[in-house]
């Protein structure tokens, strides 16, 4: 997809605002809509003018239960559990739901740690998602300084113990306006191990876990506050190996055809191509396989690697020539080649209507309001790590001119398939390093806190709009007709469950 922050704004954010707030204004009237989709013309319907009673009380839940939400997600980081062995942290979270009235449905997908909490009946149907899976090696006290909690150990060095505690507050926050007949419908809860490595959500989209929804939300950990209105990378994951034949490297190498020779040839031609792609497609590999002692023709080598790019159909020419490469060394080295797919992701199909929902909800909660202490812990973490010391971001971004960052998602399979509305909550110092320790720290302490809970209102709130306004869901919905167009989902992932790791 075309860098949607390259496109020309026609208002001020304080139009915007405006708009989201009830001005009645169409869409084409404010400006282009992103690429590829033209301008519908129809009105963007936003935030009520009001708050409503429901939502009043989705959001008085959410600090109601703050200090379960806290300990829940303080429970979780601790836990610290990578992809697909996340079972305390996804029992916590499920045996939770259930305990608030949620019909829970563990072990979805064929990943024991996935599951899905429902609640209420018929449309519209509103879910969720929350992620749990920690990071390998970030282990990290909730203290302004690099220090391990248990060296070697996992941390949440993207924040998802907030992710998943977050979106179930917010879940319940809904729950509980139907069952006082406030709203009608259903919510889910969909708890997706696994994001940073299989991409649990793949696979629950592509066993049909998606289908029948009417809109999915979903938030994540950031150092800014933002409505997101840019797009994620495609991006196919593959296993590239080579068989040949050994023999002795000193008494008859004429004997052997090596399979490191084939993989030397290929990762070659991977690094000769990367001339002739386009400036957006990324490839990067290692080398998981390669001889085991140097007087051995080796007879197997394998190659992992990523190819992506902003748009799908990219990612996929990458792939066909990458197979040439794989197919081309082989035939020079007389040794035989196989290119799997292990998985993959799409780009988030990025739906503005949604975002600017989201987006007015934020402006109606207001600032983020930190304490001189967390100020201060945030500061010391970025001059520990170089960035300016700035603190923690406090106001919301603007849905205008957001930056392009690179790196995929499987969030993006779900928007391809429902329209997602996603939005980004501040929990870690501003510039501070992602994947790493600072966000550790910060998701274990009151930052990390505040900006969950934050998380969980807007989120309801916006759920609320949906539930009580047909007009605002029937705009999301028909946004992401026009932008998906005749466009089928397929997952990249091969039938079957995930490679799920012994314990």
């Amino acid at each position: 997809m075309r860098r949607i922050a390259a496109i020309e704004r026609l208002v001020h954010v304080a139009c915007v605002t405006a708009l989201v707030f009830g001005s009645g204004m169409a869409r084409g009237d404010v400006h282009a809509a992103p690429s590829p989709v033209p301008p519908t013309g129809a009105t963007t319907p936003g935030a009520s003018p009001e708050p409503s009673a429901a939502k009043l009380a989705a959001v008085s839940s959410v600090d109601r239960h703050a200090a379960q939400l806290t300990e829940l997600s303080d429970r979780i980081w601790a836990y610290a559990e990578i992809a697909l062995r996340e079972h305390k942290s996804a029992a916590a979270l499920a045996d939770f739901a259930e305990k608030q009235g949620f019909n829970v449905q563990r072990g979805v997908a064929g990943m024991p740690t996935a599951f899905v909490a429902t609640y209420g009946q018929g449309r519209p149907v509103i879910g969720v998602m929350g992620e749990f899976d920690a990071l390998p090696g970030l282990s990290q006290k909730a203290v302004a300084e690099k220090t391990p909690l248990a060296e070697g150990a996992g941390g949440h060095g993207c924040g998802h113990n907030l992710f998943g505690a977050g979106s179930l507050g917010a879940a319940i926050a809904i729950k509980e306006q139907i069952a006082a007949g406030k709203l009608k419908g259903t919510v889910i809860f969909y708890g997706t191990p696994a994001e940073e490595d299989y991409g649990g959500k793949v696979y629950m989209a592509r066993d049909g876990l998606f289908d029948g929804v009417d809109a999915v939300l979903a938030w994540h950990p950031g150092d800014a506050t933002q409505a997101d209105m840019v797009s994620s990378q495609a991006m196919v994951d593959l296993a590239v190996e080579f068989r040949g034949r050994s023999a002795h490297a000193a008494s008859d190498p004429w004997n052997g055809r090596s399979a490191v020779d084939a993989l030397e040839l290929f990762t070659h031609g991977v690094n000769l191509m990367r001339e002739h792609i386009r400036p957006t497609s990324r490839m990067h590999y290692t080398i998981v396989a390669g001889g085991d002692v140097p007087n051995v023709i080796p007879e197997y080598a394998k190659a992992w690697l990523w190819l992506r790019d902003w748009k799908r159909s990219e990612v996929e020419q990458l792939l066909a020539r990458t197979r040439l490469l794989a197919s081309g060394a082989a035939e020079m080295t007389e040794t035989a080649a196989t290119v799997n797919v292990q998985g993959g992701s799409w780009e988030m199909l990025v739906n503005e209507t949604g975002a600017r929902l989201l987006h007015a909800n934020l402006l109606w909660l207001g600032p983020a309001a930190y304490t001189e202490q967390e100020q201060a812990f945030a500061k010391q973490i970025q001059r520990a790590t170089g960035v300016p010391e700035g603190g923690m971001f406090t106001g919301v971004n603007p849905l205008e001119d957001q930056p392009q960052e690179g790196g995929s998602t499987d969030v993006g399979d779900i928007s391809w398939i429902a329209p997602t509305l996603h939005v980004t909550i501040a929990t870690s110092p501003k510039g501070a390093p992602w994947h790493g320790w600072p966000v550790v720290a910060s998701g274990g302490m009151s930052i990390g806190h505040k900006g969950m809970v934050r998380a969980a209102k807007v989120l309801a709130a916006t759920m609320v709009d949906l539930f009580e306004r047909p007009e605002a869901l029937a705009a999301v919905q028909a946004e992401f007709k026009a932008r998906k167009g005749g466009v089928k989902y397929e997952s990249y992932v091969p039938p079957g469950p995930p490679p799920v790791p012994k314990d």
